[in-house]
């Protein structure tokens, strides 16, 4: 059950990750950090940020965006500037990604085992 995280969690993570999340992303996980996201072709658990703020959230955080980009970069043929957002539950990750200066862009792709495919213009198309 996604719920709000304050906004210095998402600060930790850009920090960790040398990256900055796009403000409709942020402002979306500010509100329900984590939750769905479908449509006709897709269902995606969306990663967490992890929130310190008390055992409970920390249990429901564990699978966080930072921790979850970690395990995707182990892979040969995951883009090294993925940042992992969700995944589908069969080893289908769906990520945002920069050109080299750390400022993602607000498209959301498709990671389907090694196979890269943008899937939405901004994570708002899945409201």
């Amino acid at each position: 059950m996604p719920f709000p995280v304050d906004e210095k969690y998402i600060i930790e993570t850009e920090s960790e990750l040398s990256v900055k999340f796009p403000t409709d992303f942020k402002k979306r996980m500010m509100e329900e950090n984590g939750g769905e996201i479908e449509s006709e072709d897709f269902y995606f658990q969306i990663h967490p940020f992890f929130d310190k703020s008390d055992k409970k959230r920390i249990s429901r955080t564990c699978n966080h965006i930072g921790l979850e980009t970690k395990n995707a970069r182990q892979w040969n043929d995951f883009p090294e500037n993925g940042i992992v957002i969700g995944d589908g539950g069969s080893g289908d990750l769906i990520f945002l990604q920069h050109n080299g200066d750390g400022i993602l862009t607000d498209e959301v792709y498709l990671w389907d085992h090694g196979e890269i495919e943008k899937i939405a213009e901004t994570i708002n198309e899945f409201d």
